[in-house]
């Protein structure tokens, strides 16, 4: 595991620890991942969604991603479980690949063990964070009504 500093936002940190709330029924595998997840939260740097930077990996991100091993390069959006659907790449937060993504950056390499052996990741691009709010964000909400 990676013992590099990980960002994550107040909102997606509150949002997975209600997630850990609900493992009982989860298969033995699925809580080493919860575990491991944990251990990512609690080493992370918790910073607010406006000030999130555009190139770290949240909640929702859309991030193109390279093997370094294998030189292919796969496109994944990290959604929470129930959203996961690998036919349009959504990858689940507690699958393996979306534990070891939170919270890095672009540029950022990521060692990660799955279940088919040791990984090296290189993250090229967000492409898309709907999760990040813009510091003006509720500023405008608020002129609009």
């Amino acid at each position: 595991m990676n013992q590099r500093k990980i960002y994550i936002t107040e909102s997606d940190k509150s949002k997975l620890k209600k997630l850990f709330n609900k493992t009982m029924g989860f298969r033995e595998r699925d809580l080493a991942n919860v575990k491991r997840l944990l251990d990512e939260l609690d080493r992370a740097e918790i910073i607010t969604n406006e000030k999130i930077r555009r190139s770290t990996i949240m909640m929702n991100s859309k991030v193109l991603i390279k093997d370094l091993v294998t030189d292919e390069e796969y496109t994944y959006t990290l959604v929470y479980p129930e959203h996961a659907n690998i036919d349009e790449n959504k990858i689940s937060i507690l699958a393996p690949i979306g534990t070891a993504l939170l919270g890095f950056k672009e540029g950022d390499t990521i060692e990660w063990n799955v279940p088919a052996g040791k990984r090296k990741l290189l993250v090229k691009k967000i492409l898309s964070q709907p999760g990040r709010r813009k510091k003006n964000d509720s500023q405008r909400i608020y002129q609009q009504q």
